[in-house]
Parts: C-alpha cells; structure tokens; sequence
C-alpha cells in the first residue's frame, strides 16, 4: 500500500514523514470529512492553519480539505498531530435564507456560490420546494431540511460530501458497491434492537393557518403496533394543508419499525466506501439473518503498517444508526 500526503503552503508542496496511524472520518450527514494524521517537524517542513491537505491511496485520491488543528506535546516536540477537514467544514457556518421554487440541488448550487466553494456533480433531485424560510441556521440544516423535504415528497435518500475537493449530491442508489462484508472480513460487531429510539406508530402533522388561526390536524397510525407497543407518538408541522396527511403518512413509513443498529469494526478497507456507500452486508445476528445491502452512515479508514481497516456504522431497512 503506497500512501502519499501532501500539504501545499504558499507555492511550496511537503511531503513530509507521516507517523504510522492516519485516520480518515466520513459522516453521512451533519458534518465534514476528517483527516487526522501526525508528521514529524524538522527544519525544512513549514505549514499553517488554513493550508490545504491531500491524501492519495495507492494513486487513488481520497481526501482534499485544509488544516484545522495543529498540536504538540513536551514529550514529543518534534512531532505534530494534525487535523484537516474537507470544504462541509463550511456547511457550519449560519446564514439566513429565504427561497422559493427550489431543489434541493439548486439549494446546494446556491449556498456554494454564497460561499465560494467548488461544486462537482449534483444530481438532479427533482422535487420542487414551494418556499423555505430559514432563520441563522447552519448550513448543513439548510440544506438537510431540503433533502428532508425531498425525501418525504420522492422517498429518494441523497447524500451531500465531497468528493477531494468538489462539493457532491448524490442519490444512495448510484452509491451501491459489489462489496461483501461478512465473518471472514470483519473483526467484530456491536449489534441491538430496541423500540426506545426513532420509533413510532403514530406521526400528527398539524398546520396552523395564518390568517384564520385555524388548525387542521393530520394523523397516520399502525393500530397492531400500537397495541403491541403502545402509542409512541412523532409531531411535525406543515406549511401547506395539502401535503399534511401525504407528510404523516411518509413519516409512519420511515419510523413505525424496530430501531436496529449495527456497527463493524476492522474490517478489511476499501477505498471506495464513504458514508452514502452501500455494501452487502452477510451476518448471523440471532433474532435476525442479514443479507443484503445496508447503508453506510459513517466510516473511518484506518492506514497503519501497511494495512488498511476500516470501522463503519450501518443502516437500512429496520437498520438504523
């Protein structure tokens, strides 16, 4: 495994000695990409806060972002722990915006512009949002409320990253991989079951008309898991009487399940798998037999000694993380 990291300073390019132990962290949503790694300091390696980082694997360009975080201790002072994170790092800035007729693609298109970041491929996610109005929100909520809004209307799941260097959205079913993970390929998994969190057989939506001061409220149930369960209830608003009960409906689809979740640990690294990725999935569980594609909502690569782990969180169908 050839591993090259870089970091670029002014017009100078460093490649310097990196520590054994990089670390890459990628999250489906809400934050950005993380590159942790320490190089060793000596008189001709010179580099700052804001400078930009890369990461190659074996050719393979993995990671583009720019330095964060720089740290040292007395018992190592010629070593330096750093960390970078790719341009979502931005996405925490807050900002207020106000649209209309809009998609979520063209939401992103637009804060990147605002923010002059670069923007690669954005799939088209095809629902129109009437008006938004957001109020000193992060980026990352302004652009999450859009896709969530895509969800509930198309039930299509789109991922927001980036892609060394280029702002990407991509919907989850063109980020399929023909790769197995199973017994032979994993070190271990952490795996549960539980109805305590992100379920509910019952989903009111309810809209509150401006200029009337009328409610209307919308309700959507599974009546047998009520009784097997009993209610467990999730509230939302809408800002149109017309899509309230298609809104419940869509909400009762996605949350009135078991909440299972399962995390791997070491195993065998691809470098292909990012968070939006879904691979197949082949496990005895005892109460449940997986085999099928899950998704992945977060992975850490781990490069150490030649070899390349990789941790991952995972979700789908009644998986979720």
């Amino acid at each position: 495994m050839k591993v090259d990291l870089v970091i670029n300073h002014g017009d100078m390019l460093y490649y310097p000695i990196v520590e054994e132990g990089i670390n890459l962290e990628w999250d489906r949503k809400g934050t950005p990409g993380k590159l942790k790694f320490k190089v060793v300091k000596d008189e001709v390696l010179s580099f700052q806060e804001g400078d930009a980082v890369k990461l190659s694997i074996d050719g393979i360009d993995m990671f583009y972002g720019f330095v964060f975080t720089k740290s040292k201790s007395g018992q190592s002072p010629y070593l330096i722990e750093v960390t970078a994170y790719d341009q979502l790092r931005y996405f925490k800035n807050k900002d207020t915006y106000n649209y209309t007729n809009k998609k979520a693609n063209e939401v992103v298109r637009m804060i990147a512009e605002d923010f002059r970041l670069s923007v690669g491929e954005l799939d088209d996610t095809e629902h129109i949002i009437p008006f938004r109005s957001e109020s000193d929100k992060t980026l990352f909520d302004i652009v999450q409320n859009a896709l969530d809004e895509t969800l509930q209307a198309k039930t299509k799941l789109y991922v927001l990253y980036d892609d060394v260097g280029k702002l990407t959205l991509k919907n989850i079913e063109n980020m399929k991989l023909n790769l197995i993970l199973d017994a032979d390929t994993i070190g271990n998994y952490s795996y549960s079951s539980t109805i305590d969190s992100m379920t509910y057989n019952q989903v009111k939506i309810t809209f509150e008309n401006k200029d009337t001061g009328a409610h209307e409220i919308f309700i959507a149930k599974d009546s047998d898991n009520i009784n097997r369960w009993g209610l467990l209830q999730y509230t939302d608003k809408v800002e149109q009487s017309t899509s309230g009960i298609a809104k419940a409906e869509a909400l009762l689809k996605l949350y009135d399940t078991k909440t299972r979740t399962l995390s791997i640990s070491d195993a065998l690294g691809d470098v292909r798998v990012r968070a939006g990725s879904s691979v197949v999935v082949k496990l005895e569980l005892g109460d449940i037999n997986i085999q099928s594609y899950l998704l992945v909502e977060k992975v850490t690569h781990k490069f150490k000694q030649e070899q390349h782990l990789m941790d991952l969180r995972l979700r789908g169908g009644t998986f979720v993380n």
